[in-house]
């Protein structure tokens, strides 16, 4: 089996394998942009970007929410209209830490809607821990 492997860089990287004569398509699956807390510090201070933050209350509860925070009803369940109407805006999506994933799948669905989105991985954990201040939801 051959493959061509094409890569394309926009907001987020592409990747797609393409097949050839008779094989089956795979689907292009873009690759979700992952934000350090240096680049959200940043971005928070310039307000080029907006913190979309995932948690359940009881996380929101126990350590706060990164200031200025869209708080999401549900990580995957959440309403659209929940996000900033302009899909221009970047969207920084997080969760309590590197361990929970609920911030990839709501960025994944801001992202197939159109909105550019980024990942803070270490979450509001991570973002405690580096000693940024945080404020209560």
């Amino acid at each position: 089996m051959k493959r061509i492997v094409l890569s394309a860089v926009l907001a987020t990287s592409f990747v797609s394998t393409v097949a050839l004569a008779g094989e089956p398509k795979a689907s292009i699956v873009p690759e979700l942009t992952k934000a350090t807390i240096g680049q959200v510090m940043e971005w928070t201070r310039a307000k080029t970007a907006t913190m979309v933050d995932v948690n359940d209350a009881e996380t929101r509860g126990k350590f706060g929410v990164i200031p200025g925070a869209v708080l999401l009803s549900s990580s995957s369940e959440y309403k659209l209209t929940e996000l900033p109407a302009d899909k221009a805006s970047k969207l920084v999506f997080y969760c309590a830490n590197a361990s929970c994933k609920a911030s990839d799948a709501a960025a994944r669905r801001a992202q197939d809607a159109g909105y550019t989105v980024a990942v803070l991985q270490e979450g509001i954990m991570g973002w405690k821990k580096a000693g940024q201040a945080t404020a209560k939801p």
